[in-house]
């Protein structure tokens, strides 16, 4: 066996050593790159998964509390409507009162006003002469 053909072996050995080399190292980047998107997909299948399941959740929770806050505003409301209702009706009945017994009125709010003033005048002695006892 010549040089020639000793050298054009070692350098066919090595050309196939290095084809191998290179399909290996391309085998691997290829197996790398599709375990990668598989990982991906399979994050993405789960981030597309678990959006699908909080979102109903959350549409229930916004359906609910909207709902909730449209039953507060109703029970506001006629809740106002009604003390508007039973004020309406005390000053009318008031109203009817004092136009049927003016006298008996008068003599009411009298006392009224004078049971008044004899509480706000106890009241200020007290804070005024807080030693003092009331026996």
């Amino acid at each position: 066996m010549s040089i020639q053909t000793a050298t054009d072996k070692v350098a066919s050995s090595a050309r196939h050593i290095a084809d191998d080399v290179l399909q290996s190292a391309q085998d691997a980047v290829q197996s790398t790159r599709a375990t990668a998107n598989s990982t991906l997909e399979k994050a993405e299948e789960g981030v597309r998964t678990l959006r699908s399941q909080t979102d109903p959740v959350i549409d229930d929770l916004a359906a609910r509390a909207q709902e909730l806050a449209a039953r507060s505003i109703d029970y506001c409301a006629e809740t106002s409507a009604r003390a508007r209702q039973k004020m309406h009706e005390a000053a009318d009945a008031t109203s009817k009162y004092v136009a049927e017994q003016p006298g008996k009125s008068l003599v009411i709010a009298a006392a009224s006003g004078a049971a008044l003033a004899a509480l706000f005048m106890m009241a200020s002695r007290r804070r005024h002469h807080p030693h003092h006892s009331a026996y």
